[in-house]
């Protein structure tokens, strides 16, 4: 590899979320989803020419910015945009809070498939909108949509439904046909589509033919009822850049998202710009070089959890670096306080819903020293269980 995903980082002390929640406590922390590599050099690099500009005054959107993405969402994912349909935030939590004020009135409904990434559970409420949760179903190791459980959820009052394209934490790439079947769903319910595919560059069985396709590239029609939310953020590991975007092609809707913006999104900062620029221009080689990285993970996960963790159990996954792991078999109540008392922070599945009781999602996206030394410390307490 040209790249560099062995080496351990010291990130305790440096304001890191996903660390320093364990400060001065012997855990390795495997939750949040941000990635214990190095940024790419590019985007280093191009940070570092930012600085020495020496000006940090408010911003906006320049130019080549836009041109970046434009071109990054056709040379990537063959889907051709307008640079107007582009509308920054700091991030897609933001962005999705914007959406359910922009399309849903109080009271009203946003349609979810989970377990799902927790803010498409609070946001919504928090929003003061009616939040209608729908498990997804596992069938012969598959997650798929339950249709007659969505058509059965969805009343005249839902305005919303919130895609996880690719699914977080599921880690499935739905299929083309899979998601003809969420847009002509939302067309028959006259649901606006909130599409988040921030994972959308994270798959990993891509030398099997799996490919991430845009919910809004299927159609014109599909198109117009679309908000895409994406970011460089996860691919490239910059959630702290606080740069995202949403891809609004119908006029109708990026009026109602910039009315509902107005006054809760300020500039974003020229950081997030330049790393985003640098990132979707410079990054591919290092993009490919994490996935190959990423996959060695995983199935160094899957070997071990098959081999010497058989309580556990993992349906197989497509993308992300977050694996979603039943964790049911051990007979505990709560798995993620039992493998933290071992020394190995996982987030808990009851944050992704009910659907997610039992479950535990662990982040792979780290060297694989600490990913061996974490299933070891969780091989170490199921049988210091087993032997009580």
């Amino acid at each position: 590899m040209s790249f560099d995903f062995d080496t351990i980082l010291d990130r305790r002390n440096t304001g890191s979320m996903k660390w320093d929640k364990y400060a001065g406590r012997d855990i390795l922390p495997l939750w949040v989803a941000d990635m214990d590599f190095l940024s790419p050099p590019a985007v280093i690099a191009a940070l570092r020419a930012r600085a020495d500009n020496g000006v940090f005054g408010y911003t906006v959107p320049t130019a080549e910015a836009v041109q970046a993405v434009v071109d990054y969402l056709r040379e990537q994912h063959q889907y051709a945009i307008r640079p107007e349909w582009i509308v920054w935030s700091h991030g897609l939590v933001p962005a999705l809070s914007i959406a359910c004020r922009a399309y849903a009135k109080e009271g009203e409904g946003v349609l979810v498939c989970t377990p799902v990434y927790p803010p498409m559970l609070s946001t919504p409420v928090s929003m003061g909108r009616r939040l209608i949760p729908v498990p997804l179903k596992l069938e012969n190791e598959r997650w798929d949509f339950d249709w007659p459980a969505l058509e059965k959820a969805v009343t005249a009052d839902t305005r919303i439904f919130i895609l996880c394209s690719p699914h977080n934490p599921v880690g499935r790439v739905w299929t083309r046909a899979e998601l003809e079947q969420v847009a002509n769903f939302c067309a028959r319910h006259n649901l606006v589509l909130v599409s988040d595919e921030i994972h959308g560059d994270l798959v990993l069985d891509e030398p099997a033919g799996v490919r991430h396709v845009i919910t809004a590239s299927l159609s014109p029609a599909v198109e117009a009822r679309t908000l895409t939310q994406m970011a460089a953020s996860k691919t490239f590991n910059l959630p702290g850049l606080a740069c995202a975007f949403s891809v609004i092609a119908d006029p109708k809707l990026r009026t109602a998202f910039a009315q509902a913006a107005h006054g809760l999104v300020t500039e974003i900062n020229s950081f997030g710009y330049a790393g985003t620029i640098a990132a979707f221009r410079e990054g591919e080689p290092w993009r490919r070089e994490l996935i190959a990285y990423l996959r060695g993970n995983r199935d160094y996960l899957y070997d071990f959890i098959k081999t010497r963790l058989p309580q556990l159990k993992i349906v197989p996954m497509q993308a992300t670096y977050l694996a979603w792991i039943d964790a049911r078999g051990l007979g505990v109540d709560n798995p993620a306080k039992f493998f933290e008392e071992a020394g190995v922070g996982l987030s808990p599945g009851s944050v992704f819903g009910e659907a997610g009781r039992g479950y535990v999602r662990l982040n792979f996206g780290c060297p694989r020293a600490i990913l061996k030394q974490a299933l070891e410390r969780m091989e170490q307490a199921v049988q210091g269980k087993k032997g009580a």
